[in-house]
């Protein structure tokens, strides 16, 4: 039997307020509405369709959020946020897939085509592999890394992973990570091996500061400057703080930029190798 709400409207937005402005014709109902009062709703405007099934309350410009949960309630109970969506939701990679939102559902079954949503059926799909983020079903950060290799270039894979470093999420053991936290680290870790370089620590404290690259034994540090982290007056006088305090316990510090170690890799070994041999 459908519950009767005295006041279906309110119970309808309290829904859409914890689901990001969207409902679903199934919660539409439970709240009281039939068929006749949706659609009376949609044509006055207070519903508009996003998915088959599936309503915005109130307006239809919807949020990154809004567009998962929107697709997750199309697409079943079991539906989570997967792939480049998920990678989005994750702050592991950028929001590119506006037109569409990658969804996972552990089955082989279901229609094959849905408009703005890319499905894929996962029976492998599991409860270790999705959780919850912000309210919105979604798999996790290893899981969502996994599922990335086979729908992205091994260059934006690698970028989640060290993303996922950064934020301090949970890969598990199975996802390797070479310790870098930049796109620059990563580069510089590529000329060692590619130039014969001995291969450092990566991004470990000495003397209480967290320093990008050190070799303990030659007591040389390099410090990879990207422009993003290391401009302004601020960043500046931080930074040769930082030298000072290094060089007082022994160290020799090297600050590399872009340029250096992307756009003059074999100058920029031979260099190192100069110092490394004294």
């Amino acid at each position: 039997m459908r519950h009767q709400s005295a006041n279906p409207d309110r119970e309808i937005a309290t829904i859409a307020a914890r689901q990001y402005g969207v409902v679903s014709v199934s919660q539409l109902r439970a709240a009281g509405l039939d068929g006749s009062a949706v659609k009376r709703r949609a044509l006055a405007g207070r519903l508009h369709p996003i998915h088959r099934g599936v309503y915005a309350v109130g307006h239809s410009r919807l949020s990154a959020e809004g567009r998962w949960m929107a697709a997750v309630l199309a697409c079943g109970e079991r539906a989570v946020v997967s792939h480049r969506s998920a990678a989005a939701a994750w702050r592991l990679l950028p929001d590119q897939s506006v037109a569409s939102v990658d969804i996972s559902i552990p089955s082989n079954a279901g229609r094959k085509v849905r408009d703005g949503i890319r499905v894929h059926r996962r029976p492998s799909l599991g409860p270790k592999d999705v959780t919850r983020r912000r309210g919105i079903p979604i798999t996790t950060p290893t899981r969502t890394i996994a599922d990335l290799g086979q729908v992205v270039p091994r260059a934006d894979v690698r970028r989640a992973r060290r993303q996922a470093a950064v934020l301090g999420l949970p890969l598990g053991t199975g996802v390797e990570h070479d310790g870098t936290r930049s796109e620059l680290e990563s580069i510089f870790m590529r000329l060692c091996r590619q130039h014969g370089l001995p291969i450092p620590e990566v991004n470990v404290r000495i003397a209480g500061v967290l320093v990008d690259f050190v070799w303990r034994e030659r007591q040389l540090i390099v410090e990879t400057d990207g422009y993003r982290y290391h401009r302004g007056r601020v960043s500046f006088e931080e930074d040769r703080a930082r030298d000072l305090h290094l060089r007082s316990r022994g160290f020799e510090v090297i600050r590399l930029t872009y340029d250096q170690v992307a756009r003059r890799p074999e100058e920029t070994a031979c260099a190192l190798k100069k110092v490394l041999a004294v």
